[in-house]
């Protein structure tokens, strides 16, 4: 849902490498990424090709599920921003892979006729914002010093792409570098490699009704997909400290706040309210009610990304007196 340019990166490469790979074999020397051919006989649509198509299908069964992985940034910046990244980053990694190449040649005499195909070096791109600005979730701990998070699937799925291949590491080097300088603000690169609104408006009118997924009618609380209940029972107990540790923190803020005085009708409630011994049908007045917490929105758009709906991330983030490892582990654990 709100990523249709991520589902058509999904799709529509994924469709043309099997049937290359199954059905036209012979035509998979149009896709080849040919250095040679590019440099010599100036053949510059073979960047087009041989930079969009995997011709394996394990580099295009990696690529994509680090996709799917990275729709987080389409729903984070938007479709348009989005694609003026891929492409940015497509075309600065192209630059840095002929660079790459001379560099190589020169200093250790390897000469390089063709690389491995496909839409990787964006893709290496954006493991640049994915290290930067994406919450680290500590899911569980291997012989209790290695720790596995939510984003070490990821990781490993990379360093799978990357050993696919001979010279596949200049097309990872080349994408880092190229996401690097377009995330910087000193290069501002994305003011000049971006697409353009006129652009954007006539795929949104053309393609994106074909992509587009209708939102889910109901959303299940489920953050972390498969590793739910790997964290439930790891993040127990650390769970039920932090919340104490919250309230007890909240108790203090505002016995300072009334001047050393503790509102003990928080804690125990008035007895004209006390209509049973379990205290059921008690409710506080307006008066005892304390105000709303104000939310940041930074951390409710980084609890959206993880795949909780805005109204549980701001229920979460007002219970937890805005901290977002609390709100996290509270989220994953209802």
């Amino acid at each position: 849902d709100k990523a249709p340019l991520s589902k058509s990166l999904l799709l529509v490469p994924s469709a043309i490498s099997i049937l290359l790979t199954l059905l036209f074999q012979h035509y998979q020397k149009f896709f080849a990424y040919n250095l040679q051919a590019i440099k010599e006989d100036f053949q510059i649509w073979r960047l087009v090709c041989g930079r969009t198509i995997c011709l394996d299908l394990k580099d295009t069964f990696c690529s994509s599920l680090l996709i799917y992985n990275f729709r987080i940034f389409e729903r984070r910046y938007g479709s348009r921003k989005f694609s003026s990244f891929l492409l940015g980053a497509w075309m600065l990694s192209a630059l840095f892979d002929l660079l790459l190449v001379e560099v190589a040649q020169y200093i250790f005499g390897i000469t390089i006729n063709s690389l491995p195909s496909g839409f990787l070096g964006p893709v290496f791109a954006l493991f640049v914002p994915f290290y930067s600005s994406i919450p680290r979730v500590q899911v569980a701990q291997v012989l209790g010093h290695f720790s596995i998070t939510n984003k070490t699937l990821v990781y490993i799925l990379g360093l799978q792409l990357l050993t696919s291949g001979s010279y596949i590491w200049i097309l990872a080097l080349s994408g880092l570098v190229s996401g690097i300088c377009y995330n910087s603000s000193i290069l501002r690169v994305h003011r000049i490699l971006c697409v353009p609104s006129w652009v954007a408006k006539i795929f949104s009118w053309t393609l994106e009704p074909i992509f587009s997924s209708a939102e889910p009618m109901n959303e299940v609380r489920v953050g972390m997909g498969a590793t739910v209940d790997i964290q439930r029972q790891q993040r127990m107990e650390l769970l039920d400290r932090q919340i104490m540790m919250s309230q007890v923190a909240q108790m203090r803020r505002q016995r300072q706040q009334q001047g050393g005085m503790i509102n003990w009708n928080r804690l125990f409630p008035p007895l004209r309210h006390r209509h049973n011994a379990n205290y059921q049908d008690h409710r506080p007045s307006e008066q005892d009610t304390p105000p709303p917490t104000e939310v940041s929105e930074e951390q409710v758009a980084r609890l959206m990304e993880m795949g909780f709906s805005r109204g549980d991330a701001l229920e979460a983030l007002r219970a937890s007196n805005n901290d977002l490892n609390v709100a996290t582990n509270f989220l994953l654990q209802h």
